[in-house]
């Protein structure tokens, strides 16, 4: 479950400026219904001073979609356009008090159609990242410039947060490793340009892969294990938690306990998340639980 903020929640069930605005002169839409998010964004521009005078917004989409819509209504009346244009989505986000990292591309979106907005005003023609470039993402039309554009403004380094942030891979997985090309080529340029960068370690996002991952570290364990005539087997996962069923020699014994820290530690490293290991059959981890 999500933890939102209170002001998400507040701009979720009573949006402002959820309409379409009288005598709009900018009109910006991104996203499609097909992919799960829409949103229209209608500007009011004072000709002369360039300054936006009214705002709304129309969406298809989540709570949090509507919510970052609202937040970017209010942002941006009363501002000219030039400084409504440097407005980023981590600034609709921070409006809001954060946003959970899964619902970080409905702050993306409404950056967005504000900039489609602005081009619409001045005639020009606004190009969509979406396909620019090399498509990547088949399930949401993702493409490898709109990934490097929200890598590059937001300093995301793992697949895990270019999903959060974009969409792209959140559906079939099938595209994850291309993902991982285009993440890497930024990375990249970052050390070229002197950047530090420290890349985390890439968290599974979805459960067969988080299957894989604890099958993975399980077999790497199991060696050691079985030489003392025990042996561990995956039970069940749910979220952050893993349930280990101990068997053989290690059931019983008296570092049970220590055999399942051990291996709560590895997993959660492993998955570059804490994990809580939850023993099935009798053995106990010791109170503490969890890694720090």
């Amino acid at each position: 479950m999500w933890n939102y903020s209170e002001k998400v929640k507040e701009h979720f069930f009573t949006p402002r400026n959820a309409k379409v605005v009288e005598e709009a002169n900018a009109i910006g839409d991104v996203g499609s219904i097909s992919c799960g998010d829409a949103l229209r964004l209608t500007l009011k521009v004072n000709p002369d001073s360039e300054v936006i005078e009214d705002a709304g917004f129309q969406t298809f989409g989540c709570g949090s979609a509507i919510a970052s819509s609202s937040a970017l209504t209010e942002i941006i009346i009363g501002k000219s356009l030039e400084q409504a244009a440097s407005i980023s989505n981590q600034d609709i986000a921070d409006y809001l008090d954060g946003l959970p990292p899964e619902k970080m591309h409905c702050s993306v979106m409404g950056m967005e159609a504000l900039h489609a907005a602005i081009a619409n005003y001045r005639g020009e023609t606004f190009v969509d990242d979406h396909e620019e470039g090399e498509l990547i993402c088949k399930c949401f039309a993702i493409d490898d410039a709109m990934i490097k554009k929200v890598v590059a403004q937001n300093s995301l380094t793992t697949l895990e947060e270019v999903i959060h942030y974009t969409k792209a891979g959140g559906a079939c997985t099938a595209c994850h490793e291309k993902i991982e090309w285009v993440l890497e080529e930024c990375i990249e340029d970052y050390q070229a340009a002197g950047a530090s960068t420290e890349v985390a370690p890439k968290a599974p996002t979805s459960i067969v892969q988080k299957v894989k991952r604890v099958e993975e570290v399980l077999d790497q364990l199991r060696p050691q294990l079985q030489a003392d005539g025990g042996d561990v087997q995956l039970s069940d996962i749910d979220d952050d938690m893993v349930f280990l069923t101990l068997t053989g020699a290690c059931s019983g014994c008296g570092l049970s306990g220590a055999t399942l820290a051990m291996i709560e530690q590895r997993l959660s490293e492993a998955l570059g998340e804490s994990i809580t290991v939850y023993p099935v059959g009798g053995a106990r981890i010791p109170e503490a639980g969890g890694v720090s």
